[in-house]
C-alpha cells in the first residue's frame, strides 16, 4: 500500500522502534519505585523530556507527557475554565480540531461565551477579528491550532499570541500537526501553552506531551499519585514516552538539516503532475503558509467519497477533506469556513507526506489518482457531484 495519510498518523520509524524495545523487555519497571533498576527507567524518561524539549526550545521542566494529544488538548482548557472566575468569554477559531471544538461546545453548555474568529479563502485567521474579540475585557483563554489538520494551513502564531498577550489573555496552541514539521520555538513565541501529539511525527500512538511555560498556573485534569510533578498522575507510558523522545530527536535533526525539504519537494512534484495532466484541480489553502507534507485538492465533478474507495482499491491510502459517513457526506467545517461550497468540499482529498515517503511512491499515486478520477467523472458526468454506488 502506499501511504499518504500521514497526518492521521505517521509509521513507527525504525530507530524509534529499537529504542523502545528493551522498555517493553527486560526494562518493565515502574519509574516511580525507589530501586536502581526504577530509576534507571526514570532517567530515560527524563532524558526523553530533554529530547521533546529541545525540538520546540522549551525548558525539560516546561514538558509534562500525556496519553496523547486530545488530553493535552482537554487539560489546558479544562484547566483554565476551572481558574476563569467571573471570566466567561473563550476565543478560538472556526477551524479548530474537534479536541478543542468539542470540549469548547461543552463549555457553552456551562455558560461560558465562545467566540469563533473565521478565516480567510487561504485558510489563514481573521487577524483583526481576533484582536477585536481577545480585547473584550472578560475573555478566559484564547485557542487557536499553528496548523490546520486538514489543509497544512499555518495559522500567524506569533501575531495571534502577541494580541491575546498584550490584552492580559492566556493564550494555547495545538500545535499537533506542526510539531516535527515545521519551525516550532517557545522561545521566539513564548505561548503559555502548546499541546503535541507523538504519533504525528513518527512514535507511536498513545503518547502526547503538554508544554506549561514556567509561571504559569495550571489545575490538572488527572489527579492520584503525583506523576509528572503533579500536573499528570498516572504511572508513565515508558516505552512509548522513550519512542517520542527518540522521534523527538530524529525530526530535531532533520528540520535543523532542511531534510523536510525533500518532503516538500514530493508535494510539490505531486501538486505539478496532478495540475498539468487532470483538468478541474484546485489548490486549497495559503500556498505560501503551510507545512510541507500536506496537499489538500479539490476534484472538479468528483465525489471524495468515491475517490477514497476507488484509490483503497488501487493501492492508496488517504483522506477526504470533508467527514464522511456511511452513505453521507458532511462537507468538512474547516472547507465551509473558507467559503468553499459544498460540491468543491465535498471533492476534496488530503494527501499527507512523511520522511519515508519516496518519489516512486509519489509517481504511482499520480497515476491512481488520475485513475480514479477519470473512472468516477465517467460515472458521475461533468455536471456535478453525484451519487456514489458501491457494490459488494
Amino acid at each position: 500500500m502506499i501511504y499518504l495519510d500521514s497526518n492521521a498518523t505517521t509509521q513507527v520509524h525504525p530507530e524509534v522502534l529499537e529504542a523502545m524495545l528493551p522498555y517493553l523487555t527486560d526494562q518493565c519497571y515502574n519509574p516511580s519505585s525507589g530501586y536502581r533498576a526504577g530509576k534507571k527507567v526514570k532517567e530515560a524518561i527524563e532524558k526523553a523530556r530533554v529530547q521533546m524539549a529541545q525540538l520546540i526550545n522549551a525548558e525539560p521542566d516546561e514538558i509534562y507527557f500525556t496519553g496523547c494529544g486530545t488530553e493535552s488538548n482537554n487539560a489546558v482548557l479544562l484547566s483554565l475554565a476551572k481558574m476563569a472566575g467571573e471570566n466567561k468569554r473563550i476565543v478560538t477559531s472556526a477551524i479548530e480540531h474537534s479536541a478543542i471544538l468539542r470540549v469548547c461546545e461543552e463549555l457553552e453548555r456551562e455558560c461560558f461565551l465562545v467566540e469563533r474568529v473565521g478565516v480567510d479563502s487561504e485558510g489563514r485567521l481573521d487577524l483583526d477579528a481576533w484582536k477585536a474579540a481577545v480585547s473584550k475585557g472578560d475573555v478566559c483563554m484564547a485557542t487557536l491550532m499553528w496548523a490546520n489538520n486538514e489543509t497544512g494551513v499555518i495559522q500567524p502564531i506569533a501575531e495571534a499570541y502577541k494580541a491575546a498577550n498584550d490584552a492580559g489573555v492566556p493564550f494555547h496552541t495545538d500545535a499537533i500537526q506542526a510539531v516535527g514539521k515545521a519551525h516550532v520555538d517557545v522561545k521566539e513565541v513564548p505561548v503559555d501553552f502548546l499541546s503535541i501529539s507523538g504519533h504525528k511525527f513518527h512514535a507511536p500512538k498513545g503518547v502526547g506531551a503538554l508544554y506549561i511555560r514556567q509561571g504559569v498556573g495550571f489545575e490538572p485534569l488527572l489527579r492520584g499519585g503525583g506523576q509528572e510533578k503533579g500536573k499528570r498522575s498516572g504511572t508513565e507510558n515508558v516505552a512509548s514516552i522513550i519512542g517520542m523522545g527518540t522521534a523527538a530527536e530524529l525530526m530535531r535533526s532533520r528540520l535543523e538539516m532542511d531534510c523536510h525539504d525533500c518532503v516538500g519537494a514530493l508535494r510539490d512534484h505531486l501538486e505539478h503532475r496532478l495540475l498539468t495532466e487532470l483538468d478541474g484541480v484546485q489548490i486549497n489553502g495559503s500556498m505560501e503558509h503551510r507545512t510541507k507534507n500536506t496537499s489538500h485538492l479539490s476534484f472538479e465533478g468528483c465525489e471524495a467519497a468515491g475517490l477514497l474507495i476507488l484509490l483503497d482499491e488501487y493501492g492508496v491510502a488517504c483522506s477526504a477533506g470533508s467527514a464522511c459517513m456511511t452513505g453521507k457526506q458532511k462537507p468538512s467545517h474547516v472547507q465551509k469556513a473558507m467559503g468553499f461550497d459544498d460540491a468543491r468540499a465535498k471533492s476534496s482529498l488530503r494527501i499527507s507526506f512523511s520522511i519515508l515517503t519516496t518519489k516512486d511512491e509519489t509517481d504511482k499515486a499520480v497515476e491512481a489518482i488520475k485513475k480514479a478520477v477519470g473512472k468516477l467523472r465517467s460515472v458521475q458526468g461533468t455536471g456535478g457531484v453525484g451519487p456514489v454506488v458501491v457494490y459488494t
